[in-house]
């Protein structure tokens, strides 16, 4: 059982092991920045966008900040923001009037937490794909965790791990060219149930020749 961070609308390379394995979600965690806790990238007219999540942060006085207790910020409209976004970068992808029901309303409700909003992303899309949401999730944290694969480097934005990713049609990908490690939202946009094959075969390392 692999142990892995819930992020927002995680990347294929993540979302692959979500969808392969057996996984348990790390809840126990201190706050990081610069990870895909509350980030994620997507395909526009522009090329690679980010879309990143505005959260409450606490002063230093209060030590480091655990993620499960991390407030989203709406001081700023970021989820209409989001999904004006994403309709203008998707709209005219194969499947996106397809899943727009099941996705908007993460863009409607109101959400307090950032790890409740994350895990709520995830669900949705394995809602999508027909696939079960993983149930166990960590009681505390350990450095070196003694039950389960440690895969929680994944959280990490800054790594690169090598990959080579198929590549599938993409809505600019005339102007920008395939671009790897989105949004498990491009992919399901892009290529719809067949996304669920896509996960299926795996991401393999580059093989350098």
């Amino acid at each position: 059982m692999k142990l892995i961070h819930p992020t927002y609308f995680p990347n294929i390379h993540t979302f692959s092991f979500i969808a392969n394995e057996s996984i348990c979600w790390e809840l126990e965690d201190n706050y990081q920045k610069q990870t895909f806790r509350n980030r994620t990238y997507i395909s526009t007219d522009r090329g690679k966008h980010i879309l990143s999540i505005p959260i409450v942060h606490v002063g230093k006085e209060f030590g480091r900040q655990r993620y499960k207790s991390v407030a989203l910020d709406h001081t700023y409209p970021w989820q209409r923001q989001h999904w004006r976004t994403l309709e203008t970068a998707y709209r005219t992808s194969p499947f996106f009037e397809f899943y727009e029901d099941e996705i908007r309303p993460l863009y409607t409700q109101p959400f307090d937490l950032l790890m409740d909003f994350n895990l709520k992303t995830i669900e949705v899309i394995l809602d999508c794909l027909q696939l079960q949401m993983p149930s166990e999730t960590t009681s505390s944290y350990e450095d070196k965790p003694a039950l389960y694969e440690d895969f929680r480097f994944l959280v990490n934005a800054k790594l690169d791990h090598d990959l080579h990713f198929e590549p599938y049609t993409q809505v600019f990908g005339d102007r920008h060219g395939f671009i790897p490690n989105l949004s498990i939202l491009d992919l399901l946009f892009n290529l719809g149930p067949n996304a669920l094959s896509y996960l299926k075969q795996g991401i393999l390392p580059k093989t350098h020749g």
